[in-house]
């Protein structure tokens, strides 16, 4: 018999391919027991509700996805002390890992959860809308470090500088699947940071 974390592990991996295949209205426990071979029962065990599983699903989610930039942003920081170029390569890595992203999923958790707030209670919209602000938070301040050594050549919003890295990743990620194209998210990322060079340039 698999361990306890192993079977609620298998039950979050087959809910969210449910979700991204057909959205979360769409998923069924049924289904879920049917991907994972368990009991009403064995889901129970796990979740106390399709809204408990809800949660669970959005905050590994974010805590895997946080968990990705930040390394990257890591990585970045050990090759350079100059703030733009940390910048620069953090996208380099990303724009480089798009490939393993775009195997790896079918789609944004939290846009296809978005698609459907109103399915949710309050606090699960709470995660996800603090998730994206996280994101945008994150690059921002990268943004505002950059821009303190290398003021912007043209008059530039920098949170919406932050939100366009944001747009980029989830625009290029959705127009990659419905087209076939794998690499048109990492031609985006690669797209943007040309972008960036332009606006600080030393």
């Amino acid at each position: 018999m698999p361990p306890r974390t192993d079977t609620r592990e298998r039950i979050l991996d087959a809910a969210e391919c449910l979700v991204l295949e057909g959205g979360f209205s769409a998923m069924s426990i049924e289904k879920i027991m049917e991907a994972v071979q368990i009991t009403k029962g064995g889901f129970f065990y796990h979740f106390k509700s399709k809204d408990d599983l809800a949660r669970a699903l959005v905050e590994r989610y974010g805590e895997r996805d946080t968990s990705l930039v930040q390394s990257m942003f890591e990585r970045a920081d050990t090759l350079s002390d100059d703030p733009l170029e940390r910048m620069l390569i953090f996208l380099k890595l990303y724009e480089e890992s798009t490939d393993k992203l775009y195997l790896a999923s079918p789609g944004c958790l939290f846009a296809s959860f978005s698609y459907e707030i109103r399915e949710f209670s309050d606090d699960i919209g709470k995660f996800i809308r603090e998730g994206f602000l996280a994101w945008r938070q994150l690059t921002l301040s990268r943004l505002e470090e950059i821009a303190r050594q290398y003021p912007p050549t043209v008059e530039t919003d920098l949170p919406e500088l932050a939100d366009m890295f944001m747009c980029t990743v989830e625009g290029g990620l959705l127009m990659s699947r419905t087209l076939g194209q794998e690499d048109i998210l990492p031609r985006q990322v690669a797209h943007y940071r040309r972008y960036l060079r332009m606006i600080f340039r030393p």
